[in-house]
């Protein structure tokens, strides 16, 4: 196929879809747009390779093996330019629900449910514990539904390999999954009210009422720092000096967005004094600017954990850097 427009019809009807395995592979957003862009390049270049049957099959394959080399390349070289080892979850960013897409109800319930659960970011922060070559046996098995020879093809081991591979992924996701992950629903209207209180409350820096809507093993991680805060009382008082007294940053206004098939909330800043925010001197004026982006897991109408971002994904979630 040598036609550079028919075959850009054909590849990017799994355009989406390959970002999604891309990004469950590097654990960033931003590295998922540049992975498919990769992924289509050497497709192209590769092209005498596929096949020219219309009926996507093989192609769509095809380009999963081609988006899953490209992803161990990437994180090859992050590893070589010193960007970390085994576990990358420093990595990790949101991801806009806008760009996802998502098995219809008719494929069945098993179809839907792995798909939100693989996306959530309790799923995504357990993957990249992976080594990457256990990370792709895994997606492109249990995710992807491939079977053993296929996924050993595409990795260049044996059968065997691959299916002890995908023995040792399967451990390790266990110990880092939360336990009731098979029981995450998508997010319903009750949660959709906890998520306004949540806001109402931030926009009247009354952490009293956060704190009340916090689960008691609540945990909190801010990545790609590696600190995790552990508990209601220890998460109140690091919120204690954003919020309360002298100390307290400012004003807030929030916006609530859905990233990873959970409610988050965008948190918008005008400083009342100086402040160091993520070694930026900030120093008050008229506006409310990006600050952070909070994304919350709800089990049984409380918060069980808070993963917060800076204010550098606003942009990919499409949202303004000031209000």
């Amino acid at each position: 196929m040598d036609d550079e427009g028919q075959y850009t019809a054909l590849v990017e009807r799994h355009r989406r879809e390959l970002q999604v395995h891309c990004y469950r592979m590097l654990g960033s957003f931003d590295e998922s747009q540049d992975a498919v862009q990769e992924t289509f390049l050497r497709a192209w270049r590769s092209r005498a390779t596929a096949r020219d049957e219309d009926d996507g099959g093989h192609r769509r394959a095809w380009l999963y093996r081609i988006a899953t080399t490209t992803c161990l390349d990437m994180i090859g070289k992050r590893r070589a330019g010193g960007a970390g080892g085994t576990s990358e979850v420093a990595w990790l960013q949101p991801y806009p629900d806008a760009l996802l897409e998502f098995p219809d109800p008719q494929d069945g319930p098993d179809a839907v449910t792995v798909a939100r659960e693989t996306i959530e970011l309790a799923f995504l922060a357990a993957l990249q514990h992976l080594p990457p070559r256990q990370r792709a046996v895994l997606l492109l098995r249990d995710v992807l539904g491939w079977r053993a020879a296929e996924t050993a093809r595409v990795l260049d081991v044996s059968v065997a390999a691959a299916n002890s591979a995908l023995q040792r992924a399967r451990a390790t996701m266990r110990e880092h999954l939360p336990e009731r992950r098979a029981e995450w629903p998508a997010p319903t209207e009750g949660e959709r009210a906890l998520l306004q209180r949540w806001k109402d409350a931030n926009e009247r820096s009354d952490l009293d009422a956060l704190a009340a809507m916090l689960a008691e093993h609540a945990r909190q991680t801010m990545p790609p720092a590696p600190v995790v805060t552990e508990g209601r009382d220890d998460i109140r008082a690091l919120w204690a000096e954003v919020f309360e007294g002298p100390q307290a940053w400012g004003e807030w206004r929030c916006v609530p967005v859905e990233v990873n098939r959970q409610l988050a909330l965008a948190a918008y800043l005008r400083p009342t004094r100086e402040i160091e925010l993520d070694d930026v001197h900030v120093v008050p004026g008229p506006h409310f600017d990006a600050c952070a982006l909070d994304v919350l897991r709800i089990e049984d109408g409380l918060v069980t954990e808070v993963t917060t971002f800076g204010p550098e994904v606003f942009a990919s979630l499409g949202l303004p850097a000031r209000l």
